[in-house]
């Protein structure tokens, strides 16, 4: 059955109480081109029995016995139960920010922690309270950086994923953005070359969307010398091998939040981060807590430096995000609270060790290698010869192994990433071997069979 709050009596009471004769005369102003003509295109309404079962029936149809090697940012690292019953508290059970002091202490303090948390892993002194997702995170930096410098060029490099290129073209196409990107080298990495007096901002990832450790203390010289801003999309589990991009000279550090507690849940909930220098706090979107005291010296948090377009008039906004992602942020905080800098540190270890003997066992199948040949941490691109690649991803979804993204564009496009977490297994990885070599066999076959005879034998050999 259909859900409609307001009956008819309702509806003709709100329409009197504003002076109108019926919801016609409300859209007056409306043009007539704008107008919805008809009845929409949905289908007709359910009751709560029905709606349970057909969502029953869709939860189905997921396949969660597949082994995760897939990465492109969100990673399969393990979730410690702790995190979800902290978060599950009653008291800390939100998913926004509290606006009144005086009775959110516990969360308010909780996001100042997440906040030092956040800065302690990206390098920077000033943190907010998170963001939507990594996307949004990446977009808000660059137009920080845009109003700091003046300027409206900005510089990606082709190794950063390529939904945040999309978002940030997306973004800056209606405020006139000039948009380039720069093509990674066969190591995988960003040179650093000569950044041009009309940059505002080089954009890179660290690792980098193709799992390769960049230099990043190269790219923050040659964007400073240009008066440009480096930022810098941070992978955050990395820092407990690498040192933080802030501390190399990073202007903005932005990243996705996902690996810190959150899980993959089919695609979210996750957030975003955003840290920066202590010049800029006062472009940061979203939410800003801070430690003060009250007249009588007691220690108390508050929301403060709030210069978002609710607050201050909208032209002179740098952001018109008013919010952020409480929960996940909190989750966040408990989870790298239970790691700590050893634990931090050998999560990290785990990872590149792992990750080095998949990339060894892989590319010891046929036809298979690596895509570039710079250093990576836990996760890595191989480049598949003679066959689709998304076909060869499909084809393990079906053996019960899950890998990709395959990189859209660049230089490597058309190469498969593949993740290795702490969770992953000798066993598991020898699966995946046989795996794929049993895909690629069969793809290869496939290929021999649609070409004809006159094509002759497959490429590669047979083992795996």
């Amino acid at each position: 059955m259909d859900f409609a709050p307001h009956t008819d009596d309702d509806l003709a009471a709100m329409l009197a109480a504003i002076g109108k004769s019926d919801l016609a005369d409300l859209y007056r102003h409306i043009p007539e081109s704008l107008r919805v003509r008809g009845a929409l295109n949905l289908p007709p309404g359910r009751s709560e029995d029905e709606v349970l079962g057909a969502l029953a029936r869709h939860a189905a149809a997921n396949t969660p016995d597949t082994v995760c090697f897939a990465g492109g940012g969100a990673y399969d690292h393990y979730v410690p139960a702790v995190v979800g019953a902290v978060i599950s508290r009653g008291e800390l059970l939100t998913s926004y920010t509290p606006y009144q002091p005086e009775v959110s202490q516990g969360m308010l303090q909780a996001l100042f922690e997440y906040q030092t948390v956040i800065s302690e892993l990206t390098g920077l002194p000033v943190s907010n309270a998170s963001l939507y997702d990594g996307g949004s995170a990446v977009a808000e930096a660059v137009s920080m950086a845009c109003v700091a410098t003046r300027r409206n060029k900005v510089v990606l490099s082709a190794a950063l994923d390529a939904p945040s290129r999309q978002i940030v073209r997306t973004y800056g196409h209606p405020l006139g953005r000039e948009v380039a990107v720069v093509d990674h080298d066969d190591r995988g990495t960003t040179p650093a070359g000569q950044v041009a007096d009309d940059v505002a901002a080089v954009v890179i990832a660290q690792p980098n969307s193709l799992g390769v450790v960049e230099d990043v203390r190269a790219q923050a010289e040659a964007a400073h010398a240009a008066g440009a801003k480096l930022i810098v999309k941070l992978e955050p589990t990395a820092v407990g091998l690498l040192a933080t991009p802030g501390s190399q000279g990073a202007d903005l550090v932005i990243g996705e939040g996902q690996p810190l507690g959150q899980g993959l849940s089919y695609g979210g909930p996750s957030f975003g981060f955003l840290a920066c220098t202590h010049d800029q706090v006062r472009r940061l979107p979203g939410r800003v807590v801070g430690q003060t005291v009250d007249r009588r010296g007691t220690r108390g948090y508050v929301m403060t430096l709030r210069a978002r377009e609710q607050d201050i008039r909208r032209e002179r906004a740098t952001s018109n995000i008013c919010t952020n992602q409480t929960l996940c942020a909190v989750a966040a905080l408990v989870y790298v609270t239970w790691l700590g800098p050893q634990g931090l540190r050998e999560l990290a270890a785990a990872c590149l060790s792992r990750a080095r003997h998949a990339a060894a066992r892989l590319t010891r199948v046929d036809g298979v290698e690596l895509a570039v040949s710079g250093p990576f941490l836990k996760e890595f691109a191989l480049r598949l010869q003679g066959v689709d690649p998304h076909a060869v991803v499909g084809g393990l979804l079906d053996a019960g192994y899950l890998i990709g993204p395959v990189v859209p564009d660049g230089p490597t496009a058309g190469a498969v990433m593949v993740a290795v977490t702490e969770r992953r297994t000798a066993a598991e990885v020898e699966g995946l071997a046989e795996a794929l070599a049993d895909v690629l066999r069969t793809q290869r076959r496939e290929l021999v069979a649609a070409a004809g005879p006159a094509a002759g034998p497959a490429a590669g050999g047979e083992s795996a």
